[in-house]
């Protein structure tokens, strides 16, 4: 025992001379703080695929599909960009300036490159302009622009139509260089290139974009169909998709929805029959209930008219009409309106299933407010010809209004929602033309709309973002650029 004692002993010291051999004699600590690392994110130039029709030309101004000048929202830029809102923001434009009502001069910032070095100048922007105004994809949100010239290689001048307060909206076409190339040439982030015989889309070097996707490769996918299916089964990574045929149902990927300028509206005959009286008019409107049709008739994919304005636009603080119907306020005011008979009828184009449900709807709760409707499905020919010719009491129907908020679709002489509309009496339409010469005032002429209701704001559509369920990052995009925040999206973390 006393040699186990001595043993225990010697070892005991042993330690202690170890443990005083440590540095600064401290014991270390058993627990050190762990630092966690971000992941690191690698570029990526093979998994991102969109859509494109190979069919059809890679040029902004030459190009008829959707798919095409989606995808040239990456190649080129515009004078102005938009927001979600319909907000403009200066983006090759370096400031604007109305001279007078109908003269607006842009500054565009000295030293602008296209994607292969040559200079951007504002002899670009004019032929860009020139073709733009001429093309079937920009020209109709264009005709409120004269002409456009140059004043000097950095400033511009746009000659407009007729007075317009956000006429500078409407400059968010894209600037193509005039110089020769396989591809047409922008400024954007990305740029057309040859890959081994294949068209893609390789990132640019520009200050502020750094993406993590560098290269783009194009499906040649053409079909509405074939798109749905391409992005839920993940053989496309992203597209737009504007809603119009009703494809809501059948996408599986991931979603956003985003704003569009796109009114559904009632056209209401201002010239004969009962609804040439301004009560009628104002019953049916207060009949209407806007969230029951963007909810049911349009899935969801509609935000109410509670403004003769796109809702997000800010002219739309002032509220006209409720979202909901008011069925017993509607039926008062068709008794006080002093018509003999209540009896409408409503004509749709059979072609299109969301207007069919819509003036279904529509049916039902006029009906409630005291109404006799008969709804009428007509082929698309038969639809369009009986509005030409105004035989109609309502009719639904549908308008893409330009960035600026323009109504001269509705109260210009030769505008295309002008069927019905009794233009040369009409205190809204004169209220109109006020408002956009800078004489009068936009809440007056809201004012004077609510009282007359010549036409019925329902509900502003909207459009998806569709993508991979592989794809990582907050998707966020807008009308007018699908891809705002591409360079925040990827695919694996490593």
């Amino acid at each position: 025992m006393k040699k186990i004692t001595a043993l225990l002993l010697s070892a005991l010291v042993c330690i202690s001379c170890l443990s005083g051999c440590s540095s600064g004699g401290e014991t270390p600590q058993s627990d050190p703080a762990i630092i966690e690392q971000e992941p690191v994110i690698q570029s990526d130039s093979t998994t991102f695929k969109l859509s494109y029709t190979r069919a059809d030309s890679l040029d902004p101004f030459e190009a008829h599909t959707l798919n095409n000048q989606v995808m040239s929202q990456l190649v080129f830029e515009s004078l102005f960009d938009l927001d979600e809102n319909f907000k403009a923001s200066l983006n090759i434009a370096s400031s604007y300036a109305y001279e007078e009502p109908q003269t607006l001069v842009v500054g565009i910032t000295a030293g602008l490159l296209f994607s292969d070095g040559s200079a951007l100048t504002a002899q670009d922007v004019v032929s860009s302009f020139e073709r733009a105004k001429d093309s079937p994809y920009w020209g109709s949100s264009l005709g409120g622009i004269k002409s456009c010239s140059a004043r000097s290689e950095t400033e511009l001048v746009f000659a407009l139509s007729y007075p317009d307060p956000y006429a500078h909206n409407l400059l968010v076409f894209p600037i193509v260089s005039d110089g020769e190339s396989d591809y047409p040439i922008g400024s954007g982030r990305y740029r057309y290139a040859d890959e081994n015989g294949e068209t893609v889309l390789l990132a640019n070097e520009k200050e502020g974009f750094s993406p993590h996707i560098t290269a783009i490769h194009l499906e040649n996918i053409a079909s509405a169909d074939s798109i749905d299916n391409a992005v839920n089964i993940g053989n496309i990574s992203f597209a737009f998709r504007d809603l119009s045929e009703n494809s809501s149902s059948r996408i599986t990927a991931n979603k956003r929805l985003i704003n569009m300028n796109n009114m559904v509206y009632i056209g209401v005959n201002n010239k004969r029959g009962i609804t040439s009286n301004s009560g009628v008019r104002r019953a049916i409107s207060l009949a209407i209930d806007r969230s029951t049709l963007a909810r049911s008739a349009y899935g969801g994919f509609a935000e109410e008219a509670t403004c003769v304005f796109n809702p997000q636009f800010e002219l739309s603080q002032t509220k006209l009409f409720s979202e909901t119907g008011d069925a017993d306020a509607a039926r008062q005011l068709l008794k006080s309106s002093g018509v003999s008979s209540a009896s409408l009828s409503v004509i749709v184009n059979s072609s299109n299933a969301d207007r069919v449900a819509c003036a279904r709807l529509i049916e039902q709760q006029l009906e409630e407010a005291g109404f006799s409707v008969t709804v009428y499905e007509e082929s698309d020919e038969r639809y369009y010809s009986l509005i030409g010719s105004e035989q109609f009491d309502l009719y639904i129907g549908e308008i893409k209004l330009p960035p600026d908020m323009s109504l001269r679709q509705f109260f210009g002489k030769d505008g295309a929602a002008r069927y019905g509309l009794e233009l040369s009496g009409s205190k809204s339409a004169a209220a109109y033309e006020a408002y956009a010469s800078s004489t009068g005032s936009a809440g007056e002429f809201l004012l004077e709309f609510s009282g007359e209701m010549p036409f019925i704001p329902v509900v502003f559509r909207r459009g998806m973002l569709c993508f991979s369920k592989a794809m990582n990052g907050d998707v966020q995009g807008s009308y007018y650029d699908c891809f705002s925040n591409i360079e925040d999206w990827y695919f694996e973390a490593e």
